[in-house]
């Protein structure tokens, strides 16, 4: 099974990398998550070439069904962020 690289990792990393203080790396890290962000909620995408794109997407209102009770129930419509690989990065996993 894969380990998963923290936030605190991702910014260890950085600041091994590039040599730069760890309240740099911390700036750094928090300042691209925060556009990324602020970019998805105002609704435009990024593109990040050769490693993929972040978007929203709509997804409309639907009737489900409650499993425990078996009865219609509506989803309401809602905005979820996503992400999509580019070619060069999948082709980097696999």
């Amino acid at each position: 099974m894969a380990n998963t690289l923290s936030k605190k990792e991702l910014i260890n990393a950085l600041y091994e990398k590039l040599d730069v203080t760890k309240s740099v790396a911390t700036e750094v890290v928090n300042t691209l998550l925060d556009i990324i962000a602020e970019e998805l909620k105002k609704g435009n995408k990024i593109d990040l070439k050769g490693f993929g794109k972040f978007e929203v997407k709509e997804r409309s209102a639907r009737t489900g069904i409650n499993p425990l009770t078996k009865e219609a129930i509506k989803i309401p419509a809602t905005k979820a962020p996503t992400f999509k690989a580019s070619k060069g990065l999948k082709e980097l996993v696999k």
